[in-house]
């Protein structure tokens, strides 16, 4: 008995290790990740003069979008594919080559051999290659934590995760500037030693404990979401480029081409997937609140806040840090500094709200997140373009605390509502649902953007150019430039009128005086800020509005999420007090959408032995549940047993060996009130699954939840919900509607195993809970 008490203690030690393991590698993983995302953005100045490639020169922005937009496209197109591998081959498998991946793209990305457009397209393609690395790491590093973590302590851990991953972005900026004085390629090197020791790491200590789902790879499926979602984000990434004489794409017919075949490919996607046995996109877990709710609220989130941070960025680096003395070629690295706030928000509501949200639920954090994040816009709104610092670092930093309040919870509740066995295609698809609004994001800022200030700054630019003595000629062709031009000019920290007069030499032959204004800090500012504030109105109500959509879904998610099954827990009302016999189980949150009935041995032949408690109130009870669920139009499950399993004893067993059972030995129990639609289960060992179609025939019916009543307690039906357990089923026992030869049997199994695999309730608990969850069945 020591050895074994030992043995436990010993194995719960090295699961509490595990997970501490898990979640460092896989934040390390997460931050380096997104941190690639952002940290190209700053030393992409340094980055094309070490091309020696131009980007603001006609016909070079689209390397400019490409290195700013590929990544994120890339991720937000493989996110979803890597995640269904990680179920069927193992998700820490395909953890580690996405660590080996990331890490030699890093390398090769490096040594770019190249000079102008080759070397721009060599840079583009070897990153097009990490961020499918990238894809790998984070679409399994939630699924990774939720296998590796207990469910009240999940938020708490995604929440981490979280965290190193909006930090990443930020700190990207400050990095991407530091190293970029040293070197451009050390942007990129930086990634290596983190990779390979982090491959190294994952490789020897990680290990899969998560449920695997095996099966055929979805190849339709794959192919027309992959080719429809970049239809769609290439399209959007070109409307925001000039096209011919107009300020962006949106009159190029190829646009339009593009976003309606990418259209209908996602919806020949969307018929595939409903229709194949093993789908990439598991169109099933759409019927859970919890999952779809928390998805379209992080969607949502992702849309309002992708475009955020270059926005902030033109801001700081176009308008207010040349008026207050930073050189142009400066501004990179102070505007990564002073967007600090932003993420310091984040890193303290992230982990807060994440260890909260697992003690008092996710809804009520991620829904008032998501109101904070909403009023944040408004306060930015109001800003003039000229502010005092402390004003917008209050308000990015309360960005910063909502999004934290909101992305641990909403990250938490999306995968605990979902089976084990699919949560690497759950984490897929949350991925998707975030980078796809990350991309999004940025294309519909930057096309809000430009459309503002095509209306007014060509104008505005010439007549400021024409007054200080810059020919005519030149101060309208300048003036007639797309206005993309001048926020890339932003962005790459150049200052914007030395280099939008270069080409045609004027500002040489202008007096020294109008040569120092035009090119001074205040005169670009000046000239662009009321067009670019009108657009930041703009865009920040449409922010706002996304806000507040985001907070309406998260509201009607449901309630807390529980730690035994994940399932959203509606509207509480007062229960029936439980009897001292289950004083220790975890009580009934929720009813799936698409719950059956499993009803164990409830026939003839065995309701005639003793039992601990009154088998006709088991019987009738069961029978309640049945009528409830036909109603409902749910499936209900009628198991009977025959004979026993080829070569086995059944030691303890009520019946002698030469029991020969009479001709209605396996009937069912008249009170069962047997009906065409019900299914019928026979099988000849104590679980209901083991050698039987019931396993297929629930998922056939697209069931996510079994509520298991019937006899015996220790026996058929404890067999049955392990086995239910083990594949992915949300377990609910009526606890009531069940008995057992020996009462101290039945109550072991209530007190101490039943918590283990799932929840508990009595009849009038489900009956009731049914009833509210389908009131529209019940007229």
């Amino acid at each position: 008995m020591r050895q074994k008490l030992a043995t436990r203690h010993d194995t719960g030690a090295a699961a509490d290790r595990y997970k501490w393991v898990a979640l460092a590698n896989t934040t390390a993983a997460v931050f380096m990740s997104v941190l690639d995302g952002s940290i190209v953005l700053i030393a992409l100045p340094a980055i094309f003069r070490g091309i020696h490639l131009d980007p603001l020169a006609p016909g070079n922005v689209g390397y400019l979008l490409w290195m700013i937009m590929g990544y994120r496209l890339v991720q937000a197109v493989f996110v979803v594919p890597v995640g269904r591998l990680g179920d069927m081959f193992g998700r820490v498998k395909i953890y580690n080559y996405g660590f080996a991946v990331f890490t030699i793209a890093s390398i090769l990305l490096s040594f770019d051999p190249f000079h102008g457009g080759r070397g721009a397209v060599w840079l583009i393609g070897w990153r097009m290659l990490q961020a499918i690395g990238g894809s790998m790491l984070t679409a399994n590093s939630a699924a990774i934590l939720t296998d590796a973590f207990p469910a009240d302590q999940r938020g708490f851990a995604l929440g981490i995760n979280q965290v190193a991953g909006l930090a990443g972005q930020f700190i990207g900026l400050v990095a991407g500037g530091l190293l970029a004085i040293w070197d451009w390629r050390a942007v990129f090197w930086v990634n290596v030693p983190v990779g390979v020791f982090g491959t190294l790491w994952a490789y020897r200590r990680l290990h899969d404990n998560g449920e695997r789902n095996p099966g055929r790879i979805d190849w339709w499926g794959n192919i027309t979401f992959a080719v429809g979602l970049s239809a769609v984000l290439v399209a959007i990434t070109n409307g925001i480029h000039p096209y011919r004489d107009h300020a962006m794409g949106w009159a190029n017919p190829q646009v339009y081409g593009l976003l309606a075949g990418g259209v209908v490919l996602l919806g020949v996607f969307g018929v595939i997937e409903s229709r194949v046995a093993e789908p990439m996109f598991q169109i099933g877990l759409l019927r859970i609140r919890a999952f779809t709710a928390g998805n379209a609220a992080s969607f949502a989130t992702r849309l309002a806040q992708g475009g955020l941070q270059f926005m902030l960025i033109i801001w700081l680096q176009g308008i207010w840090l040349p008026l207050h003395g930073y050189d142009y070629s400066d501004t990179p690295l102070w505007a990564g500094i002073f967007l600090l706030p932003l993420t310091g928000g984040f890193l303290v509501a992230g982990p807060v709200s994440g260890l909260l949200s697992d003690r008092f639920g996710a809804r009520g954090f991620a829904t008032a997140g998501m109101v904070v994040f909403g009023a944040s816009f408004v306060g930015l709104m109001l800003l003039p373009v000229d502010f005092p610092y402390w004003a917008f670092a209050l308000l990015i930093a309360l960005n910063g605390v909502g999004t934290g309040m909101f992305s641990s919870p909403n990250s938490s509740a999306i995968m605990s509502s979902v089976p084990a066995r699919q949560r690497g295609a759950a984490s897929g698809m949350r991925s998707t649902f975030q980078n796809s609004g990350t991309s999004l994001s940025i294309g519909v800022f930057f096309s809000l953007m430009i459309a503002g200030l095509a209306g007014s700054l060509p104008h505005t630019l010439t007549s400021g150019l024409q007054r200080q003595g810059v020919p005519s000629g030149v101060a309208h062709q300048v003036g007639g430039l797309p206005p993309v031009s001048s926020l890339f000019a932003a962005i790459l920290g150049v200052n914007p009128i030395r280099t939008l007069l270069a080409p045609s030499g004027a500002l040489s032959g202008l007096p020294v005086a109008n040569q120092r204004t035009l090119t001074g800090r205040e005169f670009f500012p000046h000239l662009i800020s009321a067009p670019f504030h009108h657009g930041l109105v703009v865009v920040f109500a449409v922010s706002t509005a996304l806000a507040a959509l985001a907070a309406l879904a998260s509201l009607l998610r449901g309630g807390r999420v529980t730690p035994s099954t994940g399932t959203p827990l509606p509207a509480r009302t007062p229960l029936p007090a439980r009897t001292p016999l289950e004083k220790d189980t975890m009580a009934l949150s929720t009813i799936d959408p698409k719950p059956a009935l499993v009803v164990i041995d409830l026939q003839k032949g065995i309701l005639t032995i003793p039992a601990a408690h009154p088998i006709e109130e088991v019987v009738r009870r069961s029978a309640n549940l049945a009528e409830a669920f036909r109603r409902h139009h749910l499936p209900v499950v009628l198991v009977n047993a025959t004979g026993r399993a080829p070569g086995r004893t059944e030691a303890g067993s009520a019946m002698p060996a030469d029991f020969t059972p009479p001709p209605d030995w396996a009937d069912l129990a008249d009170e069962l009130d047997v009906q065409p639609e019900d299914h019928l289960v026979t099988k000849t060992t104590w679980g209901a699954f083991h050698e039987t179609p019931l396993h297929a025939r629930l998922q056939e019916l697209g069931v996510t939840q079994v509520v298991l009543t019937g006899v015996a307690t220790s026996a058929g039906v404890e067999s049955t919900a392990r086995a239910a357990h083990e594949h992915g089923y949300h377990v609910v026992l009526a606890t009531d509607a069940m008995t057992d030869r020996d009462a101290d049997a039945h109550q072991n199994s209530v007190e101490r195993i039943f918590p283990k695999l799932g929840e508990t309730a009595t009849t009038d608990e489900i009956l009731d809970l049914l009833e509210k969850t389908r009131p529209e069945a019940g007229v």
